[in-house]
């Protein structure tokens, strides 16, 4: 039997996120942030995805990515730690055409020397942050390349050491929020429907310091840098004429520094260059 989680702290994220998984979309996909956000990332990924890609999406959630990648044209193997979040994306293309598109696997991203299928993919991707849930992304990271194409692409939303939208609550009081990211350096807590397990933030350069054996850095683009966090409820629909103030200096400076570091989140891109390696 396969080893699915590496140790308590995935445990605990399985459990926390199982139990969002039946309200998760309810919760997020009206969201004008949210929507913004997921926009941002399939525009960056749309960058250097070729025709028919094989994508392999790592902590999939209920599947949105996922099906959209498919109605690109590409074909997805989705994973993640949570049964019910996997249920749920099941349900969602088992009576649709996408049914030969999509296929899905119960796989911690820290365990994917375990993968049934191995591809080689064209690309790796990640988004909002499921990376964050470990203390050991350097063991995930090492198991990417095998898993690639020479020439494939790993592309990573990841939520950063500071964020300055979180550290300007430091002028409402909000002391321990705004500096939970500064001096998380064992991590920081999180809470999902009631379940705490702990939250990990990594700079760039961490990521690609692990890789620069066999990747190259493509991109890192800041992502709610200028434009406010999600966190900030129905923002978009409040204040529609400074949401598009914003997204237009947040398109104008989303690669520049310090802008791309200091976002809730950076959406980095990678390339494999070295030879494809023995799965």
């Amino acid at each position: 039997m396969k080893k699915l989680f590496s140790n308590l702290n995935e445990q605990r994220v399985a459990n926390a996120f199982s139990l969002q998984a039946k309200v998760f979309d309810e919760q997020y996909s009206n969201d004008g942030i949210i929507q913004y956000k997921r926009q941002r990332v399939r525009k960056h990924i749309s960058k250097w995805l070729s025709r028919k890609s094989n994508v392999l999406e790592l902590n999939s959630g209920t599947g949105e990515d996922a099906i959209w990648l498919a109605k690109q044209g590409h074909l997805v193997h989705a994973t993640d730690i949570s049964e019910n979040m996997l249920e749920i994306l099941h349900k969602k293309i088992n009576s649709s055409v996408l049914k030969s598109s999509i296929s899905y696997e119960l796989c911690s991203f820290t365990q994917l020397n375990n993968l049934y299928y191995r591809g080689p993919y064209d690309m790796i991707f990640s988004n909002f942050a499921g990376l964050n849930c470990t203390a050991e992304l350097d063991k995930a990271l090492r198991q990417f390349s095998p898993l690639l194409k020479k020439g494939g692409m790993v592309t990573l939303v990841i939520l950063p050491p500071f964020c300055l939208w979180e550290f300007l609550l430091i002028f409402k009081g909000m002391f321990a929020t705004a500096t939970r990211r500064i001096w998380a350096r064992k991590g920081a807590p999180a809470k999902v429907e009631g379940n705490q397990f702990t939250c990990f933030y990594y700079h760039p350069a961490y990521i690609v310091d692990k890789l620069r054996d066999e990747f190259k850095l493509l991109k890192v683009e800041g992502l709610c840098t200028v434009v406010p966090p999600s966190y900030i409820s129905h923002f978009v629909e409040k204040h529609p004429g400074i949401f598009n103030f914003l997204k237009g200096r947040e398109t104008k400076l989303k690669d520049k520094w310090p802008w791309k570091n200091i976002g809730d989140y950076y959406i980095i891109s990678l390339q494999k260059t070295g030879a494809n390696s023995p799965g």
